[in-house]
């Protein structure tokens, strides 16, 4: 099945220094800032454009529920995952299972872009958060 990078997801704590310095220093474009309190997310979110590519800037809003707040504590602030574009989520998931690569299952989700979302393990993926995504409402 064909991928290909879809965004580049980052950890940060300043949401408003970070879009600053995406418009102003790297020619960025703002395409949404939302908030999500949905469990398993609970983080302030805004989508940068640059040429055709996309960043999500990400920041806790919990502090204590976060994976944000917890991938920060742990590894500090920076690149928090890659995002692939799959063209049909469930035939790669089938593909996944067939190759022993596990899910995980709580953050099976639509964002409130029409995005289908998954991450998998990174206990299989050697520690790198990889999401595997499609956009089915767009086809």
């Amino acid at each position: 099945m064909k991928k290909t990078l879809d965004h580049i997801g980052v950890a940060i704590r300043d949401m408003q220094m970070n879009i600053d310095f995406y418009e102003n220093v790297l020619g960025a474009t703002l395409i949404d800032h939302y908030r999500s309190d949905a469990k398993g997310v609970e983080s302030e979110i805004a989508i940068m454009d640059i040429d055709g590519d996309r960043t999500e800037l990400l920041a806790p809003t919990n502090n204590t529920t976060s994976p944000i707040a917890r991938f920060i504590k742990q590894n500090g602030k920076g690149v928090h995952h890659v995002a692939y574009h799959v063209g049909d989520l469930d035939e790669a998931l089938k593909e996944l299972k067939e190759k022993g690569v596990r899910t995980l299952p709580d953050s099976l989700r639509t964002n409130k872009h029409g995005r289908r979302l998954i991450y998998l393990n990174p206990a299989d993926t050697d520690g790198t958060i990889i999401e595997y995504c499609d956009y089915p409402e767009s086809t």
